[in-house]
């Protein structure tokens, strides 16, 4: 038939990725939805979508269905999850995969249940779920149930994810909501405080891919800057260096250092001598951020590892763990049942 009966799902505020057993990451798209008002239909979904951030008339809003890494609308959820499976898998109306879904670590019972119902309701046959930071540790390539300590953040768009795993389980974990989103959001605030420039998303994540930086570096990028003068309100455009960059950020990534740090002390002192060993994992999108890496290692004096596909490690781990479903069935989030 063409159609594969188990998908995985990295449910991301910022994207969403799909797994499909036998293909690998097959769909990787924002997690944005445009909608028209009077209508209640969806215009576009995904990167077509994100493309009108900021951008569209009145009738129309595009729109980001998750925020900090759980389900902020429901409906609107459940019907982009129907497009990406629908767009991955396949349209027939008979084909009902078993969906593993991954979700911060910290959420709670409703928002695990949102999550599932939501997944159901976009044609799944039966839903389990995952825990990011044990995906990301899957899918970064670690072997997760030997009796060894192993930490791993996941920096995605609304969450930063930060376990350490043993034997198969999270033995210390923090989920905290600063992430990518966060980022562009200090962007945001920086460029209006120091020079009293407007500049919308869009304009801070590009600032933040192409110079931002976690660490100080001798070598100084620079890059246009576009955006409103709040003071004349006229269009203006200015020089922002990789200096700017790690000023604006700097407040937030002290705070998911501190975090790192707090889990660090919770965790047992021989796990914690593994993972001073073996180092730290660091995996999501938000790892790409130039000079992360340095800045946590600084920190916590553990040498610091960037997985070699960050962005796909979760939806990667989410599709591995599906072959091994006896063991997931066994998690304390499945409960040994799946959904329906």
């Amino acid at each position: 038939m063409g159609f594969t009966d188990e998908v995985g799902i990295d449910l991301g505020t910022a994207n969403v990725l799909v797994y499909i057993k036998g293909k690998g990451v097959v769909l990787n798209e924002p997690s944005v939805v445009a909608i028209n008002k009077d209508t209640n239909n969806i215009l576009a979904v995904g990167e077509e979508a994100r493309l009108m951030l900021g951008r569209t008339p009145a009738n129309i809003v595009a729109v980001r269905p998750l925020k900090d890494g759980v389900i902020s609308d429901y409906e609107i959820t459940e019907r982009m999850l129907k497009y990406f499976i629908r767009k991955a898998c396949g349209t027939s109306r008979f084909f009902k995969p078993r969906i593993m879904v991954c979700v911060p670590s910290g959420v709670t019972e409703v928002e695990k249940r949102a999550v599932k119902e939501a997944a159901v309701q976009a044609g799944g046959k039966s839903v389990y779920l995952m825990e990011e930071p044990v995906a990301a540790a899957i899918g970064a390539g670690l072997d997760i149930s030997r009796p060894d300590g192993i930490m791993v953040i996941d920096i995605g768009g609304g969450t930063t994810d930060i376990a350490v795993i043993s034997l198969g389980g999270i033995v210390a974990s923090t989920s905290v909501k600063l992430a990518g989103d966060k980022f562009d959001e200090a962007i945001i605030r920086y460029m209006r405080k120091e020079y009293k420039l407007y500049i919308g998303e869009r304009t801070a994540e590009d600032l933040k891919i192409n110079v931002g930086t976690a660490f100080p570096s001798e070598e100084v990028t620079t890059r246009e800057c576009r955006g409103r003068d709040l003071v004349t309100g006229l269009p203006k455009s200015i020089e922002i260096s990789s200096k700017d960059m790690l000023e604006a950020l700097d407040e937030t990534l002290h705070t998911i250092c501190e975090a790192v740090h707090s889990v660090l002390e919770r965790t047992p002192p021989e796990l914690a001598a593994d993972i001073s060993e073996s180092g730290i994992m660091l995996t999501g999108g938000g790892s790409l951020l130039h000079g992360i890496d340095k800045r946590i290692e600084q920190r916590t004096g553990i040498k610091v590892l960037i997985a070699n596909d960050p962005q796909s490690c979760v939806a990667i781990g989410t599709g591995s763990a599906l072959e091994q479903l006896d063991a997931i069935e066994n998690n304390s989030m499945n409960k040994r049942k799946p959904y329906m």
